[in-house]
């Protein structure tokens, strides 16, 4: 068995910093707009409030097929449920985002001794 080329290896790992420079410049985002956020927030909101809406609308209509007239009660408290699911979420998203916001200002700005 022979020793690998130094020269082949020295260039190997070039190529291989370059490809992981390429790489972590392709990984940053931009900090997200404020109109990015407003949409993510509503996205959020109005997604679990159409779920739990459904959700409910579909088990009243279910029960309603056995014999039970529980409309409107579950569509009631399961949109209720979805729109504190719906708040929570924006919630976590917020806490997520003001994490990320911190991070990026916190790596821009140069240390202080």
């Amino acid at each position: 068995m022979t020793a690998p080329d130094p020269d082949r290896l020295n260039d190997l790992g070039k190529r291989v910093d370059e490809a992981q420079a390429r790489q972590a410049a392709r990984a940053k985002r931009p900090p997200p707009s404020q109109a990015g956020i407003a949409g993510r927030f509503a996205t959020e909101l109005v997604a679990s409030l159409v779920v739990g809406g459904g959700l409910g609308w579909g088990v009243d209509w279910l029960l309603a097929q056995f014999g039970y007239q529980t409309k409107p009660v579950f569509l009631i408290v399961f949109f209720v449920l979805g729109a504190a699911a719906g708040i929570r979420n924006v919630m976590r998203a917020a806490t997520e985002i003001n994490a990320e916001i911190a991070a990026k200002n916190a790596a821009s700005k140069p240390e202080e001794k």
